[in-house]
């Protein structure tokens, strides 16, 4: 194979493996802004929240916002070293398997410190407010499952 054939060769791939990770992040991640911004409507123009709940709520949001971005951050630095591996191996070799592994486990922390702020949220409602803020969160579990 010429330089020429094998240089395009690999920018197919690596576009090929570019255009998979979009889908393969977009299917494990779906619509994170329409759900949290539907939880973020309930939560504040919906169940009649007191000042002290309010309050906490806000605390709450803030302080998961810093560990989510912080946990997203790891997310794409994974991305980018299953990236290299792909260039590098051309195939589901020991690096690629090792840069999927990561990249499992930033996402599998990134939906553990989500239900954990979602049950934290939940702890400062009133029972009649838990009622609807679970249906609003099953609806956003649930919307576009297949």
């Amino acid at each position: 194979m010429t330089r020429g054939r094998w240089t395009a060769l690999v920018a197919v791939v690596a576009f090929v493996a570019a255009i998979g990770g979009v889908f393969v992040g977009r299917a494990i991640i779906p619509e994170r802004h329409a759900q949290s911004s539907e939880l973020h409507a309930l939560l504040h123009n919906d169940l009649d929240l007191d000042a002290g709940q309010a309050a906490g709520i806000e605390r709450l949001e803030r302080e998961f916002a810093e560990r989510r971005e912080a946990l997203e951050a790891e997310l794409r630095a994974d991305n980018a070293r299953l990236a290299a591996a792909i260039e590098a191996e051309h195939a589901n070799g020991p690096r690629v398997a090792a840069a999927v592994d990561a990249s499992h486990r930033a996402m599998g922390e990134l939906q553990k410190a989500t239900l954990a702020h979602v049950f934290a949220m939940r702890q400062l409602l009133r029972p009649d407010q838990q009622a609807a803020f679970d249906r609003a969160v099953t609806k956003s579990l649930t919307t576009g499952a297949r």
